[in-house]
């Protein structure tokens, strides 16, 4: 039977508070709450994908609709923006999370950390299983969330591009530690005037910024327009400055307690996380399920090879999916 193509799957999308930040979730599925426990239909299990920075869950679109349609749409696929990575619509309401406290910093990284334990805590039920699927930076937040909260019912998670150590080493950590720590603010400016483009200019900026790619996604090229706002692009910055300071020891402790449940899948020309990261990790853990890219695949893969890792994660899990 032929599974239906990515853009006739359901797709609800919402903006809301989570730990008093906007946060811009999209659902693929006709599974629009998971919280309620009387509900005798829900699924037993939820991919959740933890972004990358920059966090936009647009970014994640086409990747979320191939991953469900692979899956023969027999589970939800829910992304999660990061903290204050979203522009709302303007006018459009949005739903007030009243149960959950303020965090302090909530747009630091270990604000995004309790922000995505805060989300499942008030929008899935413990009942169900997690698959969580992290890219780049949230590779580094999924490890924090399996360690404070052993509880999860995690099944998997896979780790893609992962920069859980040593960022601001990697080749491109040195280029961009001195801009993100000194003189991210110098940014702000440009942006703020850059705000008031009408929106085919912005959308033909992107454009020309990713010429050089031969396809591009086209969600990626609206989702970047966001990149206009000041406020999203602020709490970018700042979530990637931390990342260069605190990102520096890999967390060898949790990742040997949750090896089992691991997937790892580093890029052989990533410059956020070399390959050396790669056979040093291999070495640690020789037993784990550490993977080297042999599709030339770039870190930023959602930009235009969304459908090949969803079909890539979808191979890996059919033995975890048949257990079930």
């Amino acid at each position: 039977m032929r599974s239906p193509s990515e853009e006739s799957v359901p797709l609800h999308e919402e903006f809301i508070y989570c730990c008093g930040a906007a946060t811009h979730v999209l659902k693929c599925g006709p599974w629009k709450d998971l919280s309620k426990d009387e509900n005798k239909n829900l699924p037993r299990l939820l991919f959740m994908i933890i972004p990358g920075n920059p966090g936009l869950a647009g970014y994640y679109r086409t990747f979320i609709q191939a991953l469900y349609c692979g899956l023969n749409q027999q589970y939800p696929v829910w992304v999660v923006s990061h903290a204050g990575h979203c522009k709302p619509p303007s006018g459009m309401e949005m739903i007030e999370d009243t149960d959950i406290k303020e965090l302090e910093d909530v747009f630091g990284l270990n604000g995004q950390v309790e922000h995505k334990l805060n989300f499942l805590k008030k929008n899935v039920s413990k009942d169900i299983k997690l698959v969580l699927i992290a890219h780049s930076i949230g590779c580094y937040i999924t490890l924090e969330m399996m360690k404070r909260a052993s509880e999860l019912q995690v099944l998997r998670s896979v780790l893609l591009f992962p920069t859980i150590e040593r960022m601001a080493q990697s080749p491109q950590g040195k280029l961009m530690t001195p801009l993100l720590c000194k003189l991210r603010y110098a940014l702000y400016m440009p942006v703020y005037l850059l705000s008031f483009l009408p929106e085919g200019v912005k959308a033909s900026l992107v454009r020309f910024a990713l010429r050089g790619m031969k396809t591009c996604d086209e969600s990626s090229i609206t989702t970047s327009i966001n990149l206009f706002s000041v406020d999203c692009i602020a709490n970018i910055l700042y979530m990637a400055s931390q990342e260069m300071m605190k990102v520096v020891e890999r967390d060898s402790t949790t990742i040997k307690q949750n090896l089992k449940k691991l997937i790892f899948y580093y890029g052989t020309g990533d410059s956020w996380c070399p390959q050396h990261y790669y056979d040093e990790i291999k070495m640690d853990f020789p037993d784990g399920d550490i993977r080297l890219c042999e599709k030339g695949l770039r870190h930023a893969f959602v930009l235009d090879a969304s459908k090949e890792m969803a079909a890539m994660i979808t191979d890996w899990l059919q033995d975890d999916l048949t257990k079930l």
